[in-house]
């Protein structure tokens, strides 16, 4: 199986320089990786180096802790596109959800869907780290209500990334109404391919060249 078209690869750091990103976006090209998922900051220079390739640019927006305004978050998505981003991958409002405020998610996901309409591909991180299994079916739902295209395990940020058993449950959950990305952990091909095999179709980490090469990487993402 060809991994590399599964994966997004991804430099999240804070501390990432135009450098690393060059790089990553440069390596990405020469793996045939699905995407760069890289900070909106970041975008542009990156769409420079991709915008000849089949690479896609992938951007998060109300990253990582998914609190920001539903306003916000749109604008944040109408920006990175308009300097070259064809996914963005948008954190839910985490302690709506867990407070039952299904109407303020929703809402919240729709504005990037909006934004995002006929122009980039929405994934919705759910945070599965800090979920119950109730909360992540009912996150998977109002996702793809809302118009989400992937819903994704999570930010790396949190604690926790992805878990087989997770993807799963998010897959029977979206059915084919929507795609599932698996992040966090992902550092060797044997996950990467367990992932998939749980229903993944696209893999976040930033091991992704060690992946590819059937090594394993230290990414924490």
């Amino acid at each position: 199986m060809d991994v590399a078209r599964f994966i997004d690869h991804t430099l999240l750091k804070p501390e990432a320089t135009a450098e690393q990103v060059a790089a990553l976006s440069k390596e990405a090209k020469e793996f045939g990786f699905a995407s760069v998922c890289i900070q909106p900051s970041m975008v542009e220079a990156a769409y420079e180096i991709l915008h000849d390739s089949d690479v896609k640019v992938c951007t998060v927006i109300g990253f990582p802790l998914g609190a920001t305004l539903p306003e916000v978050k749109a604008f944040e998505t109408k920006a990175v596109i308009e300097n070259g981003a064809r996914e963005v991958d948008m954190v839910i409002n985490i302690g709506a959800l867990k407070s039952g405020d299904d109407k303020l998610v929703k809402s919240d996901i729709e504005a990037v869907a909006e934004a995002a309409k006929d122009k980039a591909l929405v994934k919705v991180i759910i945070e599965t780290a800090l979920l119950t299994d109730e909360e992540k079916q009912r996150a998977c739902r109002i996702a793809v209500e809302a118009g989400a295209d992937f819903v994704k395990t999570s930010t790396g940020f949190a604690g926790g990334g992805a878990a087989v058993e997770d993807v799963q449950l998010m897959k029977q959950t979206v059915g084919d109404k929507a795609k599932v990305k698996a992040s966090g952990g992902v550092r060797d091909k044997e996950t990467a391919l367990k992932m998939i095999e749980a229903g993944a179709e696209r893999i976040g980490t930033s091991s992704g060249t060690s992946i590819a090469a059937g090594e394993t990487g230290s990414s924490e993402y």
